[in-house]
């Protein structure tokens, strides 16, 4: 019989075998060769996050060949041959590439390009616009590979109840055949989620009942389509929940959440929360983002951002407890953060860490939980088939949070981007 040690090499070369990578002993207890194309490209000396939420690798190893990682493990247990382009690591920590599963982006093909490939700079894989989609363009794009930028996921329409005043992209329906009708054109264009909004705007509208949330989620599920909900309040999430609804696109927002929405989370243990925090209202330093922003928006931004604000610290820890609370009680938790700002997955990371989680959960929801969200099972984590999209950071995100920042280098589909020309052409 194998050993251990033995039968985990016997299965990882088989692995290798099938993506055209061999491995060959070197002797019984020395480093394994791998026989590398001459196209594959040797990562080595890294920190390695793979986003699994598992102990980190250290001093690792990863091959990247065309646009797929094909083998992860420790620097010590490979031998590379001779003539193979190495890259080397030492210092570094790599994660995998940033999903941002709540934006609304740009109806505009130069502005929307523009907005993806700024998101793609700060470390950001794929981003999924939510519900605020009219017409072809987001379906466009999401065919497409843009090199350099991240890639488009959408909803396409959204579906609400009338909002006279607002924006008029969403469905509006009043009726439970209209409901259905939305959810069927929706779901024609193939959709990667279907986007609902119960929330009433603070008294200025009738929001969507239950009647309605139950049938667009019923005829959603019709047509193998999940859902997930704008809301604000307690009791419409308790709603939702006893509807089958699939995510929360916000957290509860009006008041601290009680025992009983705790215990309709744990009857629906596949639903997954999007906590899209509000500010913080704490002073804080924007230098960080100034290779993508004017120097005069900056300084328009930073004025604001130097300032305490009490009103913004009370609804900010209302929904840091409730976060706080569902994320101790087991409830899956993924990332997003609403609007077009291009650097606010980093600005969540540390809210999300403010409001009690931990650095090594907050990454996971960041990467694995939000590629399982949007179905997406080829990124999302670090791991042998998967698109090799990755962040080399100078520091360890694991120590604090906000080291996300500190980006040397981005890869996306195996592709390293040139941060230095893109921030040229964005701040000459």
């Amino acid at each position: 019989m194998l050993s251990k040690s033995r039968s985990t090499q016997t299965a990882l070369a088989a692995v290798l075998a099938l993506t055209g990578i061999a491995v060959s002993s070197c002797g019984a207890s020395g480093p394994k060769e791998l026989q590398l194309p001459p196209t594959a490209v040797v990562f080595a000396g890294a920190r390695l996050i793979t986003g699994s939420g598992g102990t980190p690798i250290e001093d690792a190893l990863f091959v990247v060949d065309e646009d797929r990682f094909r083998a992860v493990g420790r620097r010590g247990d490979w031998s590379i041959p001779s003539g193979i382009t190495t890259v080397d690591l030492t210092g570094k920590t790599v994660m995998p590439a940033i999903i941002d599963t709540h934006k609304h982006l740009s109806d505009n093909r130069e502005t929307l390009i523009q907005q993806l490939r700024q998101l793609a700079y700060y470390g950001v894989g794929v981003a999924m616009n939510l519900g605020s989609d009219a017409g072809d363009l987001a379906f466009q794009v999401r065919a497409e590979t843009i090199p350099g930028a991240a890639r488009l996921r959408t909803a396409g329409r959204g579906i609400t109840s009338p909002e006279p005043g607002r924006t008029e992209v969403p469905y509006w329906v009043k009726t439970e055949a209209e409901a259905r009708q939305a959810v069927d054109e929706v779901a024609v264009r193939k959709v990667d989620l279907v986007k609902i909004w119960v929330d009433d705007r603070n008294g200025a509208y009738k929001k969507l009942s239950p009647e309605l949330y139950t049938a667009i989620i019923d005829e959603a599920h019709r047509n193998s389509l999940r859902v997930t909900a704008h809301i604000f309040a307690l009791e419409d999430a308790k709603g939702l929940l006893r509807a089958g609804i699939d995510a929360f696109a916000h957290g509860i927002r009006d008041r601290d959440i009680d025992d009983e929405v705790v215990a309709l989370f744990g009857q629906h243990p596949n639903v997954v929360v999007v906590p899209n925090l509000p500010d913080r209202g704490v002073a804080t330093d924007l230098g960080w983002i100034r290779d993508t922003v004017p120097a005069d928006e900056l300084e328009r931004l930073q004025e604001t951002a130097s300032q305490d604000r009490p009103d913004a610290q009370q609804t900010f820890g209302i929904q840091a407890r409730n976060l706080a609370r569902l994320n101790a009680a087991g409830v899956r938790i993924a990332l997003g953060t609403d609007g077009n700002t291009t650097w606010s997955s980093h600005q969540e990371l540390e809210d999300m860490v403010a409001a009690g989680m931990t650095p090594a959960e907050v990454l996971v929801a960041a990467t694995k939980n939000s590629a399982e969200l949007l179905q997406l099972s080829d990124t999302g984590t670090i791991e042998e088939g998967k698109s090799a999209d990755f962040v080399v950071l100078d520091r360890n995100p694991l120590e604090d949070i906000t080291n996300t920042r500190r980006i040397a280098d981005v890869y996306l589909r195996g592709s390293k981007l040139d941060r230095a020309a893109m921030k040229a052409g964005w701040t000459n």
